[in-house]
């Protein structure tokens, strides 16, 4: 900082020329106390210059809010939200949120360093602070390849640069244990390195985090949680669409162990951010669940902050980015009014982004290709409520069982949207529906086609669908059609959230006429996930998350 800026600075935190904007009349959160603080907040040039005795060129007077530093999600997939980054950000800044890290290993495996390329360039003109971390897995396992490979030499070019916060979730658990000479030379990267390993404990665990992992989302178990904290490990307690935590482990947070634990989102569609709030939902299911407001807030803010190394922000001190939303009533947290780098937060406009397309393959595989001949005993994957992860069931089922309604499995389909290669068919139970066929291009990680149904008809039919719309999600009943396109990569539309969450309604409208669960999208869009257990589905078939292979539909 030049000594002029400095010296123009220093005076007004002293008091002695007008701040640039000051809030009088607040109760102000300070994380480092977990406690709150009453003044008068002084801002210069997007920083705090204080609390104390201050005048401003332009002053607030709040009438007993509360001011609460900015929002952090530690850990979110910006592309699951099925926007764009920067209207993305449009949408979470409503909700207090000012800085998320984002792993954009979506994009990546579908693009490689181009997806990255994009995601970075999308920070230019975000109402907030978006952070990358590189992601680690691309492709998530060796088999899983989608439409890119990174190896450490794409990544390292990327170390330093501006908005690179650090490494990604490093999922390859397997090879990290083996101490894989490519896994070992992708943690060398970076300094920061957050982590992947759902269900990992003992040795294993120690051999895990012996390797330089310092952080984990995936906890879903309380003694879980516990053992990976004792064991030095920052904890994210994720509340997202499928994904929702919070009511199991927030018995981990306590005042001596605060610090150590964020939120994170990973991940929520536009229409559950739209509507339920982003980690501002966090903080209120926390307090729900029984935790103080002041550790809730503590978690969301400096705590991410600390995590990541980011001394100018998590809190309302001097020196720090002028980041916050102001609060009325702090029993249901609803923001109203925020600012970033002391400005207050408009609806910021809409703006198109450029185009990302994404190649798709030329039809939607035939009957024959979806067709099951065996019968006997089957694996079936078992969706968990609320949870990605899976079960592994086994059921006695013949070809003309399926649909079976009323053990409600149903078939699953995943085509690859890369090579011309065999669809890979297995079975499904939890989805209830009892009509129709839902298909989408989010399937994580590698991104291939992904459907589910009631028919095989039409399974082909929402599956031609997401392939003629270069990426979208599709419910199908007989000849009615209802589509989200996804025209960017596959993975994001490129319409205004508005549209989106609008879209996203008219298909839960589709869906519950079907007598889906709820979200059974964003369930379907894990069922390809091969880190993470138990039983999954890929182009290749059916696939055991514990033993890491390929495995056949039927029991031998």
């Amino acid at each position: 900082m030049p000594d002029v800026c400095l010296r123009d600075l220093l005076g007004a935190a002293r008091g002695l020329t007008p701040a640039d904007t000051v809030f009088r009349n607040a109760l102000i959160f300070n994380p480092f106390i977990c406690g709150w603080e009453q003044g008068a907040l002084a801002v210069k040039d997007g920083l705090v210059l204080g609390i104390g005795n201050y005048t401003g060129k332009t002053e607030y007077d709040l009438r007993g809010s509360y001011i609460v530093p900015g929002l952090i999600d530690a850990h979110v997939h910006i592309e699951s939200s099925l926007l764009e980054p920067r209207e993305y950000a449009r949408l979470v800044v409503r909700h207090g949120t000012t800085t998320v890290v984002a792993d954009p290993h979506e994009i990546a495996n579908v693009a490689g360093t181009r997806g990255i390329d994009f995601m970075l360039a999308q920070r230019e003109g975000a109402v907030i602070d978006i952070l990358y971390l590189l992601p680690s897995c691309v492709p998530a396992t060796p088999e899983d390849v989608g439409g890119a490979t990174l190896k450490a030499g794409d990544l390292r070019q990327y170390a330093g640069r501006c908005g690179i916060q650090g490494l990604g979730e490093m999922m390859d658990v397997p090879g990290v244990l083996a101490a894989d000479p490519s896994i070992v030379e992708k943690l060398q990267i970076c300094s920061v390195r957050d982590g992947h390993a759902p269900l990992l404990t003992g040795n294993d665990l120690n051999a895990y985090i012996f390797a330089g992992i310092q952080s984990d989302h995936e906890c879903t178990r309380l003694d879980e949680a516990e053992e990976k904290l004792r064991r030095g490990m920052y904890i994210f307690i994720r509340e997202g669409s499928t994904e929702q935590n919070i009511t199991d482990l927030i018995d981990l947070v306590t005042p001596d162990t605060v610090s150590r634990c964020c939120f994170a989102t990973d991940d929520c569609h536009a229409d559950m951010l739209f509507e339920g709030g982003h980690i501002d939902q966090c903080v209120r299911r926390a307090v729900e669940c029984g935790l103080k407001p002041e550790l809730a807030l503590r978690m969301a803010t400096l705590s991410a902050a600390e995590r990541f190394g980011l001394s100018d922000r998590g809190a309302l001190t001097p020196g720090r980015r002028a980041d916050f939303c102001v609060i009325e009533d702090l029993r249901c947290l609803r923001v109203q009014k925020v600012f970033v780098l002391g400005n207050e937060i408009v609806e910021p406009i809409y703006g198109t982004p450029p185009p990302f397309f994404s190649t798709f393959p030329g039809k939607a595989p035939s009957a024959e290709d979806l067709r099951i001949d065996r019968c006997g005993e089957a694996r079936v994957i078992g969706l968990i409520p609320f949870q990605i992860l899976t079960s592994s069931l086994r059921y006695s089922v013949t070809t003309q069982d399926i649909p079976d309604f009323e053990r409600d499995i149903l078939k699953v389909v995943v085509c690859n949207r890369y090579r011309d290669s065999p669809c890979g068919v297995g079975l499904v139970h939890g989805f209830s529906l009892k009509r129709g066929a839902i298909a989408s291009s989010i399937s994580h990680d590698a991104h291939n086609i992904i459907a589910v149904g009631a028919s095989d008809g039409e399974i082909r039919s929402a599956i031609d669908e997401v392939i003629c719309s270069r990426g979208a999600m599709v419910a199908v009943v007989g000849r009615s059609k209802t589509t989200l396109p996804l025209d960017c990569g596959g993975l994001m539309s490129t319409l205004p959230y508005p549209k989106v969450v609008e879209r996203l309604q008219d298909l839960r409208d589709t869906t519950e006429k079907m007598e889906s669960i709820s979200d059974p999208f964003m369930y379907l869009s894990f069922l390809a996930l091969t880190v993470v257990p138990a039983l999954r589905i890929t182009n290749r078939g059916m696939f055991d998350v514990r033993e890491f292979r390929n495995i056949p539909l039927f029991v031998e």
